[in-house]
């Protein structure tokens, strides 16, 4: 059944005019009056609604339904990822969202490619917000992962997030997942750019407080390592194995 996001709180509703980005969505899938659909409003739970009119430009609904349910991971897991070029940011974003990621860091780095700031940052986290909210309707959340705005390392760095575990992805870590004393229920994940973090990065992380993760003999790119890690850290702790 087609699943949409809307802004509008959906507590206590019976109908709703839908927004324009949905009635766009009901149009390409070729919906009809009658025809059920899913809504969700980012307060927990979705609503199950069926289509009472439909316009070239409006598209209403009643809503039939209330289903408390949650598909958020027992872990919550933070990503501080390095801003990556291209699509590679774009595809851990999404990808991330499917693996049960609970926020997403973008940060500043030395070796970073991509530099944002002012128009140009506020334009990219409005782009990856709707990416966010996508694959949330595509994989089932009920709960929108939270996209904090871009700030450098040593900024994030400098007040260590509540977790925890903290991690950083690192070649040269000797840590492994399966060797940490406790389970996290709370854990945030640090992944560097393209070209790693610098050393210097690195060693600002560990000596904040940061623990160097290793994932395996492997090099792993930007845009898979942090997602190999969560995939991981969801098996180990997580939903993967429920």
């Amino acid at each position: 059944m087609p699943r949409f996001f809307v802004a509008t709180p959906l507590a206590g509703l019976s109908s709703l005019s839908l927004p324009d980005h949905v009635v766009r969505h009901v149009q390409v899938l070729r919906l009809k009056e009658g025809d059920n659909i899913t809504l969700f409003d980012g307060h927990g739970g979705e609503y199950q609604a069926s289509l009472t009119q439909l316009a070239r430009r409006d598209a209403q609904c009643e809503i039939t339904a209330f289903d408390d349910i949650s598909r958020e991971s027992p872990l919550w897991l933070g990503l501080a990822q390095a801003i990556s070029s291209g699509d590679r940011m774009e595809f851990t974003l999404q990808k991330g969202v499917e693996m049960g990621i609970s926020a997403f860091q973008p940060l500043s780095t030395e070796r970073g490619i991509v530099k944002l700031a002012g128009d140009r940052a506020d334009k990219r986290i409005a782009r990856w917000q709707e990416i966010i909210v996508s694959a949330c309707e595509q994989c089932g959340r009920n709960t929108i992962p939270e996209i904090r705005p871009i700030i450098s390392l040593k900024q994030w760095l400098a007040a260590l997030p509540p977790a925890d575990s903290h991690l950083v992805l690192s070649p040269l870590g000797t840590q492994r997942l399966a060797d940490l004393a406790t389970a996290p229920q709370r854990a945030w994940l640090l992944a560097g750019p393209e070209g790693g973090l610098s050393a210097s990065e690195e060693g600002a992380a560990i000596d904040a407080g940061w623990t160097p993760l290793k994932l395996g003999p492997r090099i792993l790119r930007t845009e898979t390592a942090a997602l190999a890690a969560a995939g991981a850290m969801q098996t180990l702790w997580g939903d993967y194995g429920r």
